[in-house]
């Protein structure tokens, strides 16, 4: 059975007033309606709140011992609604968020500041994590929404495709490509790479890609990371294959041209469970990336 609080306020009310009448007229209701909500509330606890008669009404003991109790309680409800109102007001509250590690090289770093400036109590967990345990976060709930770059084609998610991010080439500014406006990826026979591992959903969306293009390319060094692979490009080991999101925080020594024949790019989408509201905090932050993400390193 739920707990009558309107009950416990109109109990409140006629022990404070002394009458049915004034309580009812505060509560804006009828005394045949303030009359059903003290029954409710007596079947419920099983006992006798209030003595009754045609002119006068007195708490019994038991009713005289419950009143404090009453008042904490109305009082923590309210509470409870004042908090619940600051949070849809001014979209308070922690929250978790899955990403790709390579959003964090662009323009995602920045959106968060601007979301920290404007929530500043709030707390952001970040799991950086590849597309496919980004896909699992959402879906078991370890995060309210994720930024991917893979579609994931299921019916429990909502996917939104925000951008599309072109794959170019780094390499060291001495480079023989270096000078290059553009570089078709069959040029790349000939040179060594630098590429991310079989698990990245950038790796599975190139090699995809190149397979219908009937193109292959020689890889000298598999990473893990970005950081990795601009390393060791810009000690000459090789050309890095990477997307163009990262060129705001591009090494001096590095060049990056664009790739063609194909074009290749990764659509950057974010993934929340179909059906479900996001929390305001949440709602707050997915706003903003849905509207500043943006063309990615200006591509």
């Amino acid at each position: 059975m739920k707990h009558p609080i309107d009950g416990v306020e109109a109990f409140i009310q006629i022990a404070e007033l002394g009458s049915f009448n004034k309580a009812a007229e505060k509560l804006h209701v009828t005394q045949t309606g303030l009359t059903r909500r003290i029954q409710r509330l007596e079947s419920h606890v099983g006992l006798k709140l209030l003595d009754r008669t045609t002119r006068t009404v007195a708490l019994t003991s038991i009713g005289r011992e419950f009143l404090p109790e009453a008042k904490r309680m109305v009082d923590e409800v309210g509470r409870s609604f004042d908090r619940l109102k600051t949070i849809s007001r001014f979209s308070t509250g922690d929250i978790a968020i899955a990403s790709v590690p390579s959003l964090m090289y662009g323009r995602l770093p920045r959106i968060l500041r601007t979301y920290a400036t404007q929530h500043p109590h709030n707390r952001v967990e970040i799991l950086d994590r590849t597309s496919i345990l980004v896909i699992e976060a959402v879906r078991r709930r370890q995060a309210e929404f994720g930024l991917h770059v893979q579609p994931p084609n299921q019916p429990d998610l909502h996917n939104e495709v925000l951008v599309r991010d072109p794959f170019v080439a780094y390499c060291r500014t001495d480079h023989p490509l270096a000078g290059k406006a553009a570089i078709a990826w069959a040029e790349l026979a000939d040179f060594d790479l630098i590429t991310l591992g079989g698990s990245s959903g950038n790796r599975l969306l190139m090699e995809a890609q190149l397979a219908r293009s009937g193109i292959e390319v020689r890889t000298k060094f598999v990473v893990e990371y970005f950081s990795s692979a601009i390393g060791l490009a810009s000690e000459g080991l090789g050309v890095a294959i990477l997307v163009a999101s990262i060129v705001e925080n591009l090494r001096p020594d590095l060049a990056q041209i664009p790739l063609v024949d194909p074009v290749i790019d990764r659509p950057v989408s974010v993934i929340r469970r179909h059906g479900e509201t996001l929390t305001p905090a949440a709602q707050a932050l997915y706003s903003l990336i849905a509207r500043d993400l943006g063309p990615l390193g200006g591509a």
